[in-house]
């Protein structure tokens, strides 16, 4: 081996024998304040450097821990960052002061500020130490039986890893609450790649004997993921087991549910209706309105707004009678689409005089408009799996549609049938050209991943309906402005 030359200060060349990585320990530094930026760059490439190493090598670098070891403890980071079995949780309520440094960890920094302030070396090194942590624990899963205990673990590192890139908890998996950043052009992938860590998870427990256990069911947070587990297995589930899976499932659905009555209530439905006089209450009061029609009353002396109007904001809404057909695709492709969109119908059914109706489909057809006002009966009802026979579904809605021009269908599906010769959009067309307002929807998932047959997608886009994509904020936008 040769041996590497370096230059030092004065430019004269030198040669030194090669030796295992070293680094410099941490010091207060030079004049400035702070060690030498290169010491910092070491340090940073270390930490990554082993970060890389455990995700794609399962066998330890004895010299990456112990020189990452090194730096951890340099720069006053408590060494349990790089012990593997210790969760972001655990970490944070031994180091309370640290929680606000993971909140926002990887969300990028305006160039601008950087270029302003230049680049703060030191800073990037803690960054790099904690960044490593959060994307270890979720990534580095390893192999073998998963316990609920680990599942639960994962999912709250998860979490964590969702504050770093600037969400909530749980968003980019699907189930979660709050603004999320637009993502996609930075990451376009980690949603859905999420969810099929946590999915190959749930998939490595043995969920029967969780189940069966009160103690250890107690320990599991509901995800898409486990729900599609449970529905899957539920006709294998009895006693304990079976009661335990349905507190898990209903649960869920309240927490999704939660969340998109939140969506469907920011928009309002029919217009308001000023023949109705608004209600005298005090939750009606548009104090804005009120001020601002008072201010002539104003006293400077008194400093005193005399109010003698009051005005209240109109609640009434004109609504005539729709229909809401929900046709929902129950292969195996689409459990979590058929998990939103029966919760979402139940939403919508219980609005004023709107009829929903569902039906879930795979091979054959299952009406669950009886159930549609609980979204929990009517998930323990479906039977997942199965291949696409949309004529078949199709056959049991047209009979539903009484008045096309205020019916909307909404099909869930993506619309790779069993028979290739297409009948269905032979139906749907005629749907839509009898005046009902159709809806094609490749995805509802909170990541916004879809697969849409392409032949499909074409002929929806020459029908002028094109197939709906990304949250499903755009189905309740389009929902809304129908009904309205």
């Amino acid at each position: 081996m040769t041996e590497p030359t370096t230059t030092d200060p004065t430019n004269e060349p030198y040669t030194e024998p090669y030796t295992e990585p070293f680094i410099e320990p941490y010091t207060e530094g030079n004049a400035e304040g702070s060690a030498e930026p290169d010491a910092h760059d070491n340090r940073r490439q270390v930490l990554y450097w082993r970060l890389l190493a455990r995700l794609f090598d399962h066998e330890e670098q004895a010299t990456l821990e112990s020189a990452s070891l090194a730096v951890v403890e340099d720069i006053g980071l408590p060494s349990a960052l790089l012990d593997p079995q210790a969760s972001v949780d655990s970490i944070v309520q031994r180091h309370p002061e640290l929680a606000a440094e993971f909140e926002g960890l990887m969300v990028p920094e305006d160039a601008s500020e950087v270029a302003a302030g230049g680049r703060d070396r030191a800073a990037e090194v803690r960054r790099a130490a904690l960044v490593s942590k959060v994307l270890l624990n979720v990534f580095a899963t390893g192999s073998g039986t998963v316990t609920a205990g680990q599942l639960s673990r994962w999912q709250s590192d998860a979490g964590w890893l969702e504050r770093a890139l600037g969400c909530e908890p749980g968003r980019l998996r699907g189930g979660g609450r709050g603004a999320t950043p637009d993502l996609n052009r930075l990451i376009p992938a980690i949603g859905p790649e999420l969810g099929a860590l946590e999915a190959d998870l749930v998939k490595r427990m043995h969920l029967r004997e969780v189940l069966a256990d009160p103690k250890l069911a107690a320990r599991l947070t509901p995800s898409m993921s486990l729900i599609e587990q449970l529905l899957r297995d539920k006709s294998n589930l009895s006693g304990v087991a079976l009661a335990n899976a349905k507190a898990l499932i209903r649960r869920f659905v309240d927490e999704v549910a939660e969340v998109l009555r939140t969506q469907v209530e920011k928009s309002t439905v029919g217009a308001l209706d000023r023949s109705v006089p608004p209600k005298r209450v005090f939750r009606n009061l548009d104090l804005d309105r009120t001020i601002w029609k008072n201010l002539t009353n104003w006293s400077p002396e008194e400093e005193r707004l005399y109010v003698d109007r009051l005005y209240y904001r109109h609640t009434a809404r004109k609504t005539t009678p729709q229909r809401l057909i929900v046709v929902v695709d129950q292969s195996g492709s689409m459990v979590d689409s058929m998990v939103n969109c029966t919760i979402l119908a139940s939403i919508f059914a219980g609005l004023p005089k709107v009829d929903v109706h569902l039906i879930a489909y795979d091979t054959r057809a299952i009406d669950l408009t009886p159930w549609v006002n609980d979204p929990f009966e009517a998930l323990l009802r479906t039977n997942l799996g199965g291949g696409n026979d949309g004529p078949v579904a199709m056959a049991m809605a047209r009979p539903k549609i009484t008045d096309p021009a205020d019916t909307v269908m909404v099909w869930i599906s993506d619309f790779y049938e069993f028979d290739r010769s297409q009948p269905l959009f032979e139906a749907i067309e005629a749907v839509h050209r009898s005046g009902v307002k159709f809806i094609p929807v490749g995805s509802v998932t909170s990541s916004g991943r879809q697969e849409v047959n392409p032949w499909f997608r074409e002929r929806f886009k020459g029908l002028g309906t094109p197939v709906i994509s990304g949250h499903i904020r755009k189905l309740v936008h389009e929902l809304k402005t129908f009904l309205a």
